[in-house]
């Protein structure tokens, strides 16, 4: 296994619109020793900003999209279905990988989010620990495993 000096460095965008969860994920990444930057946006609407560079993005020094994207599927405004298919079906996005980590257990989203390109669907596990594990399991595969293609400036409107 690579030692965290090893790990490439991707900037990981969480869309989560719960602030217990945004936090317990960041202490998860934090825990597992996961040697990245995350940032959190609270709804697709503002994931979408966030990826254009709209709105309070729009003078956004960093103009790196993300290497990875942790979506939850319910989420206000623009739910991550959506979000999902917007990326997906963009040429200038598609390419990010995201992965939907959400409470729900039901077939039916799990399908529908394949059938949209999701890269992988994970229940949030119920416990800290769990949560802290599947983390480091979601890191050391999209981090130490996975080649990315190279990471390309965001386009500035759609």
């Amino acid at each position: 296994m690579n030692t965290d000096d090893d790990r490439k460095r991707i900037h990981i965008l969480l869309a989560e619109d719960d602030p217990d969860d945004r936090m317990l994920t960041r202490r998860a990444l934090k825990k597992s020793r996961l040697a990245n930057t995350i940032e959190a946006v609270e709804d697709g609407e503002e994931l979408m900003d966030y990826l254009y560079r709209r709105g309070a993005y729009s003078d956004r020094d960093d103009t790196k999209r993300p290497g990875l994207i942790l979506l939850d599927l319910n989420m206000p405004r623009m739910d991550g279905r959506e979000a999902l298919q917007r990326i997906k079906s963009d040429d200038d996005l598609r390419r990010i990988p995201v992965v939907v980590l959400t409470t729900s257990r039901a077939e039916q989203d799990i399908i529908e989010s394949y059938d949209l390109g999701v890269n992988a669907y994970v229940t949030k596990p119920v416990t800290f620990e769990e949560l802290v594990d599947a983390i480091q399991t979601i890191g050391e595969f999209w981090l130490e495993i996975v080649r990315l293609p190279p990471e390309e400036r965001v386009a500035s409107d759609e």
